[in-house]
């Protein structure tokens, strides 16, 4: 397996209600990471066709063309669109995890798959609980989404949405998994507002959003890709908002950003070179999935049965 690794996290603003136009951004920055080097590339939280802000903004009346338009542009796992992306991450040599809006039927699902070096989806899951106002256009990940880590030849890659960290037990059971490079998808986020205009809790904003993800890192010990959205003034009369940005990062295995900062607004893959053994470093001090741990006092149980909609009686 290789040792030394260049992992790749996109920020950068998608084109919005847009699955044509995402599919060809997509493949274009699958093919930058390709020429750069990238061995895994990290998509943000509904990086197709972007998340649509407004439903924390405004009623489901005044988003009901909104979110028509968002369903039409959600795109299909098994899908002409998806099969550009898989031959596009074939011919760049690199290992997406791709999130986007996945259209099922007449449902939407908070997605990621993991596209491998051939071109192959080894692993798709769904976001297992949206978040608060998110469960009035997504649905549930069913149990097989608790599976969030692959081997890979770069190592064994997890990946969650957003708020799944800070879901404990979730992030827990990807420890279980033997993660080593997790990509962390967000959407984009924003400033706390001012309390006079807007009364906003700080766990809604960028800084808190990745320092949840830098926790995952440091609990986990492993390296952390935080992929996100970036959107520009411009946009925003087009996702029905009345008037943000990126905070992508990649953190070491003990919490080290291994990157500077970038501008909320900037466009592109943000890039490092990270060598797995020094996972070790910190494992040595805490595995909470090993000699840091206390199965005979606390453990987890995890069904990983996926529920069905029908039942044959027999």
């Amino acid at each position: 397996m290789t040792q030394t690794v260049r992992v790749g996290a996109v920020q950068a603003e998608p084109v919005w209600l847009d699955l044509q136009g995402g599919v060809e951004k997509t493949i274009a920055l699958i093919q930058q990471a390709g020429k750069d080097g990238v061995n895994v590339l990290g998509f943000p939280e509904v990086w197709l066709p972007g998340y649509p802000w407004a439903i924390w903004s405004k009623s489901v009346f005044e988003n009901t063309g909104l979110i028509h338009s968002y369903m039409a542009n959600s795109m299909a796992r098994v899908s002409p669109e998806m099969d550009r992306i898989r031959a596009a991450a074939k011919k760049a040599k690199v290992f997406v995890v791709l999130g986007y809006s996945e259209r099922d039927g007449a449902s939407l699902y908070i997605a990621q798959s993991f596209i491998n070096t051939e071109g192959e989806i080894v692993l798709h899951r769904r976001k297992i609980k949206p978040t608060h106002v998110e469960r009035s256009v997504w649905g549930d990940g069913q149990a097989d989404s608790l599976t969030s880590v692959v081997d890979t030849p770069f190592g064994k890659v997890g990946g969650l949405n957003c708020w799944e960290h800070l879901q404990p037990l979730l992030r827990y059971y990807e420890y279980c998994q033997g993660v080593q490079i997790h990509v962390a998808s967000w959407p984009p986020m924003f400033s706390q507002p001012d309390p006079e205009k807007m009364i906003s809790p700080f766990h809604v904003t960028g800084t808190s959003s990745q320092l949840s993800s830098r926790f995952l890192a440091i609990e986990g010990q492993a390296f952390v890709i935080i992929a996100t959205q970036v959107l520009t003034v411009g946009n925003l009369e087009k996702l029905n908002l009345d008037g943000g940005g990126g905070f992508t990062m990649i953190f070491g295995p003990d919490g080290t950003a291994l990157c500077e900062p970038w501008p909320q607004g900037k466009e592109g893959i943000m890039q490092a070179d990270i060598n797995l053994q020094d996972i070790d470093y910190a494992k040595a001090m805490a595995d909470p999935v090993g000699h840091y741990s206390r199965p005979d006092l606390l453990s987890l149980k995890v069904n990983t049965t996926a529920a069905k909609y029908i039942s044959s009686l027999k």
